[in-house]
């Protein structure tokens, strides 16, 4: 009599494994399973084998040992040529196996997390079964949303079934390996970490053409804005460059939201080769239109563009609202001469009407269109600034550190009412640029940034050349400068140019010169100490 396939079915989340087991059972298999699962199949009506009636021993140690024995383990491992060997021990040929593993990440995750209480959610017998299946090379399911994936490839007469079972036994790899690493994580403090991903997407190439491959990686969090959310609805799929400017825009939008809230309800930044060169955000103050209108958005779009029209040609823009027909003929023509239209290589936005899809469109599709729907701004307050650590690959190793989670508390300061808005701001462009770095916003628009200057008063010097060039007088702007001024001379230069307030760390054995400074030309001075509120960032 010809043999039955046998599939081995063990999960601690038992959503779904009855209509699995049910598919099975209707392409032929026999099922083996133990615990609660066995007990689950049993009350549906389906016919289990029991693991201890195969290994002749019943689960011992509080159920830590059921499956780890070599009459389960060996159905998984022998390969064709042990076949006969397997049956002169009497074990099964286990064609498929079907786990999930204990909640270890949600026993790590709880606060109230113990040694204990993280050993006992530490799954051994799953994670040992699935390797063991991976080695053997079976169908090897640890992901639920792969199971109607294998039935259907079943019911299809298992195509390509090398490459399918490969990539069932690589992915096993990778979620044990990051199981393991959560685990280690834990228990050495922080001492070992690292770092499991699994590719989503794939560049033409890196940061240039000769870097190939390269690749964005999901590490499987539950971040609703993790890059790995966001969909390209039309165009080219975005190149490396446009994932990290992407990843700075993220960084910035989201901190302007959180430090302006209840001042500020949307907003767009613009970014080019890594740093913001267009910011704006919608405000209550004199004749601005209702937050929220189309009156306003479209002027959040003029003034993203307007802070430096040059700069913007080829860059990227994201808005924390939908892009429809009126707002994408803004972002094409806005300050544009003679018909021309402005190119740029991708917008980010919750959504697009199609009619702004076809209006933006590119030769060649290279205007990228990503869409992502927790950008809109009712989302924003609850979970937009991401808790996870940052980690760099350096030669030999890799760097890490908490990530920028920092947001200042505006009541510290006795900020006037008037300065609320282009100081928070200012901050948020300023602290998520490329260090050293000045920023100057006014009437809550970005107007000039000094970028990356290894000396501050050239960070002053740059951000109002780049105010002047764009076509803005800085008379009357915000100044942040995202560390404090060692000397007197950069804080002069912005007092030339005629700005009306400045918000820079303080801990230079000079902070008195400095106030004194401010004080003397009636600029407004605010500070915070900078231990607690420096703004490095880029390096």
């Amino acid at each position: 009599m010809e043999r039955k396939p046998l599939a081995l079915l063990s999960v601690f989340d038992k959503q779904g494994i009855v209509e699995f087991a049910r598919e099975l059972v209707a392409l032929g298999f026999d099922l083996l399973s133990s615990g609660g699962t066995a007990k689950v199949l049993r009350e549906a009506g389906l016919a289990v084998t029991d693991v201890a009636e195969i290994s002749g021993l019943p689960a011992i140690l509080g159920h830590r040992v059921v499956t780890l024995v070599p009459q389960i383990h060996g159905g998984l491992l022998a390969s064709e040529d042990m076949r006969a060997e397997l049956d002169e021990l009497g074990y099964p040929w286990i064609d498929l196996c079907c786990l999930d593993l204990y909640p270890l990440h949600a026993a790590i995750a709880d606060p109230n997390a113990t040694r204990a209480s993280v050993i006992d959610k530490t799954d051994i017998g799953g994670p040992t079964m699935l390797r063991s299946a991976a080695k053997g090379r079976r169908i090897v399911i640890c992901d639920p949303d792969d199971r109607m994936k294998v039935i259907a490839w079943l019911k299809e007469g298992k195509p390509d079934e090398d490459a399918f079972i490969t990539k069932l036994c690589a992915k096993v790899e990778g979620v044990i390996a990051d199981y393991c690493l959560a685990s280690a994580r834990f228990h050495s403090q922080g001492e070992i970490d690292g770092m499991v991903g699994t590719k989503v997407l794939t560049p033409k190439y890196g940061e240039n053409a000769w870097q190939t491959p390269a690749g964005l990686y999901s590490i499987g969090s539950r971040d609703p804005l993790g890059l790995d959310k966001f969909h390209v609805v039309a165009g080219q799929p975005p190149s490396y460059n446009n994932l990290c400017d992407l990843d700075r825009m993220l960084q910035t939008i989201t901190h302007m939201m959180v430090a302006l809230k209840g001042t500020s309800y949307e907003g767009a930044v613009a970014v080019k080769h890594g740093n913001p060169c267009g910011a704006a955000c919608d405000h209550v103050r004199g004749d601005y239109p209702d937050p929220g209108s189309n009156r306003s958005r479209a002027m959040i779009i003029a003034q993203t563009i307007d802070g430096d029209r040059r700069a913007i040609f080829g860059g990227l823009v994201m808005t924390t609202f939908d892009i429809d027909e009126e707002l994408a003929d803004i972002l094409l023509t806005h300050g544009m001469d003679g018909g021309r239209r402005r190119l740029l290589d991708g917008i980010i936005a919750p959504g697009f009407s199609q009619g702004a899809i076809e209006m933006l469109r590119r030769k060649g599709d290279k205007c990228r269109f990503i869409v992502n729907e927790a950008l809109d701004r009712n989302s924003f307050f609850g979970f937009s600034l991401d808790p996870r650590p940052r980690c760099r690959y350096v030669r030999g190793g890799f760097l890490m550190q908490p990530n920028y989670r920092f947001v200042p508390d505006w009541s510290k300061m006795n900020l006037l009412d008037e300065d609320v808005l282009d100081i928070g701001m200012a901050w948020s462009v300023g602290a998520h640029s490329n260090s050293n770095t000045v920023t100057l916003v006014k009437d809550g628009m970005l107007i000039g940034n000094g970028v990356g200057q290894q000396d501050r008063v050239g960070c002053c010097e740059l951000a109002i050349k780049r105010a002047r060039d764009a076509g803005h007088d800085p008379k009357g702007a915000v100044a942040y400068s995202d560390s404090f001024f060692p000397f007197e001379d950069g804080p002069k230069v912005l007092i030339e140019a005629g700005i009306r307030a400045i918000f820079a760390t303080s801990g230079s054995v000079n902070d008195e010169i400095v106030k004194k400074t401010c004080a003397d030309a009636g600029v407004r001075f605010y500070t915070l100490p900078d231990a607690e509120a420096r703004g490095f960032f880029g390096h």
